[in-house]
């Protein structure tokens, strides 16, 4: 995990821009990567197909003009392509849960959380308690809500993640997993499927650009109910995809918001930074062999972004 750059979207990033080597259109590879097995499971359990799921989401984009409006918006207040919103959504819920049919239903269901009774806890220990522990003093020298998180959550996998730790045993899984999910592992919600811990991330940064007042894991309703709430969870889908831009053109030298595939990658795995710093880094050893650079790929996710791309494009031409 790289900690501590400055990834901001008003911060001067390391390189200058004109360094960055664009990454075009299009899947680097030739087939799609296998989709993993949990997908699935998932989509044969509710008795339907990837490409169903493809077709409902779709629909709700096609047939929604309100909802493109919104992302057209939001993605030019955070000087992004909206295609790179869509190609979240549509990623998230073509391999992950299926789209509500109206946009109404997640309005409702944000509603709902703020009644109820839940905490971000595990064995009895609530989030706030457990890093007050000595192991993340140094996360709170941080500035800013994503990079005190992402401190965090890189104590947890080398501090306690697998481990027992003063007598308490700790899962061998993410913290967002561990910490951030009260109903199951694996959940994510709303129009973009944001986990809570991602948007407790980019709270400071969506503040910012978008001045929806900041969440805060002592809330764990205002968090579900945020990221549940569309016109607030798209600015957060905005945010992690300009982040993870940010990431790779100031670490590992590629400007990547040409490509949707790559940001749709990105946001289904995370830690943009920890993937940019390993790609630079095999790209050092490789430019050091006399070998050309390694471009980032798509995987399984971003690849699906990528193949239907016109597609996407189209839900703008006349929005």
């Amino acid at each position: 995990m790289v900690i501590g750059i400055c990834l901001g979207f008003f911060c001067v990033g390391t390189l200058p821009v004109s360094a960055a080597k664009l990454v075009p259109e299009g899947n680097r590879n030739a087939k799609q990567p296998p989709v993993p097995g949990v997908s699935a499971k998932r989509t044969k359990s509710a008795q339907t197909t990837y490409e169903a799921k493809y077709g409902k989401v779709y629909q709700l984009l096609k047939t929604d003009g309100g909802l493109v409006s919104k992302i057209r918006s939001i993605s030019s207040r955070y000087n992004i392509d909206p295609v790179h919103m869509v190609g979240a959504i549509v990623g998230e819920h073509t391999y992950n849960v299926d789209a509500y049919d109206r946009l109404q239903t997640y309005y409702v269901k944000a509603v709902s959380y703020l009644k109820s009774d839940f905490s971000f806890s595990y064995g009895g220990e609530t989030v706030g308690q457990f890093v007050e522990r000595p192991e993340f003093a140094d996360c709170e020298k941080e500035k800013g809500s994503y990079d005190v998180w992402s401190c965090r959550e890189a104590v947890w996998d080398k501090s306690f993640r697998g481990k027992s730790v003063d007598g308490k045993k700790w899962p061998n899984d993410r913290f967002g997993a561990v910490f951030f999910q009260p109903f199951y592992a694996g959940q994510t919600f709303g129009i973009g499927q944001l986990n809570p811990l991602t948007a407790l991330k980019m709270t400071d940064t969506v503040n910012r650009v978008s001045g929806f007042r900041q969440i805060s894991h002592t809330n764990p309703q205002e968090v579900y109910q945020t990221i549940m709430d569309p016109d607030k969870s798209l600015a957060y889908v905005a945010a992690t995809v300009k982040k993870s831009i940010a990431a790779y053109r100031q670490i590992a030298d590629f400007d990547i918001s040409k490509n949707p595939g790559i940001t749709a990658t990105l946001y289904n795995l995370g830690n943009p930074e920890a993937r940019a710093a390993r790609l630079a880094a095999e790209n050092r050893v490789r430019r050091a062999k006399g070998q050309r650079v390694k471009l980032p790929e798509e995987n399984y996710y971003g690849w699906l972004v990528n193949e239907k791309l016109d597609e996407l494009k189209a839900l703008f031409q006349d929005s």
